[in-house]
């Protein structure tokens, strides 16, 4: 299902960013008690984003062990489905452990444009993305589908159009 962007996006641990990714869509589908839920997740370079963010409330994450907040955990889905209907975006190590929840991301980048009709989180975290040097991010658009979002010498919107065909060989499959 995300071949294409698993496929382009090569620094960072494919089960990782497919089940980031894929919680980031099972979120935007479903939403929550019949409400749209929209979202966003940080991946990589945590340490930058934490040092340019702020709680908005006290982090409902903090002080559970590492064990239980990885990504992949089946366990965990459901607490971060819960915890997406709070405002602020999720905090995720390069290693798929949510790290913290409902952050303010404060960040500004001067030279990012973002393209038109996406909205307050895509620029939220493409601008963050910008500043972080960068980290990969997957903002969650109300539509049910998920966009993966990096700024490494330019934009990379990772969301659609990706040809599979062009997949280099991946060890991992």
């Amino acid at each position: 299902m995300f071949e294409s962007i698993l496929c382009q996006v090569m620094e960072y641990d494919p089960d990782v960013l497919e089940s980031l990714i894929g919680l980031a869509v099972e979120i935007a589908r479903e939403g929550r008690e019949g409400r749209r839920v929209r979202t966003l997740f940080t991946l990589g370079d945590e340490n930058a984003v934490l040092a340019r963010s702020r709680p908005l409330i006290l982090d409902p994450l903090s002080g559970h062990p590492e064990s239980s907040l990885h990504v992949t955990n089946l366990n965990l889905r459901g607490t971060i489905k819960e915890l997406a209907q709070l405002d602020g975006a999720f905090v995720v190590s390069r290693e798929g452990i949510f790290l913290s929840a409902c952050r303010y991301l404060d960040a500004v980048a001067a030279e990012v444009n973002v393209p038109l009709g996406l909205g307050s989180r895509h620029i939220a975290v493409a601008n963050m993305s910008a500043v972080t040097k960068g980290g990969g991010y997957c903002g969650v658009r109300e539509f049910g589908s998920a966009t993966f979002l990096s700024w490494t010498a330019g934009w990379r919107n990772h969301s659609r159009g990706l040809d599979d065909e062009s997949c280099p060989t991946r060890g991992y499959r």
